[in-house]
């Protein structure tokens, strides 16, 4: 999907080729890390089409040991899209829905892309799930236990990660059924950055 995606917009460019860089992963003790990297670099190797590895900074190439406890280096990363330059970054704002896109990933949602190229617009849903088992259960439970139960990698978890995961139970609780709630008559909810750059919500009436 993300090499369609390219290709689609480069059909009238003469020359270049695809490049890729992967980033993040550390030396976790589960090996989840390395065997999503094994996993990443065998679907690149399969594509009929050839792909440039240029940057590869994941598993041990981006742990680090602090106070005896395997972490990443670098948790998250920023593109310039003009100049091309990747640097690490957090981030304050996560975006529109963030509440309803962290349920959905909670709940077992599959990794999915939401941005639109082609409308310059972010698509949220209509996304379904079911009532999370035990959910007031999980709300009782100390930051410990949370930390612990609800997390591939405990140790290695950013200090925000215990309240985002009670904020995201708080908004599955209040939201068991999405579609009676928050999408109504099966609609995306539509964002488009304004001349400020940034989101704004694109009312469907306004289509």
């Amino acid at each position: 999907m993300i090499i369609s995606s390219v290709k689609s917009f480069s059909s009238n460019i003469e020359g270049g080729r695809l490049e890729l860089h992967l980033i993040g992963g550390f030396i976790d003790d589960k090996g989840l890390s390395q065997d999503l990297t094994s996993h990443l670099l065998r679907a690149f190797d399969t594509q009929q089409d050839e792909v440039h590895l240029v940057t590869l900074c994941v598993t041990e190439l981006n742990d680090m040991v602090k106070n005896g406890i395997h972490i990443p280096i670098i948790y998250g990363i920023a593109v310039n899209v003009k100049t091309a330059e990747i640097f690490s970054a957090t981030f304050q704002d996560q975006g529109p829905d963030e509440d309803i896109r962290s349920a959905r990933s909670l709940t077992g949602g599959a990794m999915i892309s939401i941005y639109d190229v082609k409308t310059e617009q972010l698509c949220i849903g209509p996304y379904y799930w079911m009532p999370f088992p035990f959910l007031d259960f999980w709300l009782e439970q100390d930051d410990e236990q949370i930390l612990k139960k609800l997390s591939t990698s405990p140790l290695a978890e950013p200090p925000h990660f215990v309240a985002h995961i009670r904020s995201t139970l708080m908004f599955l609780k209040e939201h068991p059924f999405p579609e009676n709630t928050l999408f109504l008559n099966k609609k995306s909810r539509l964002y488009k950055k304004n001349e400020g750059g940034l989101w704004e919500r694109v009312l469907t009436d306004k289509m």
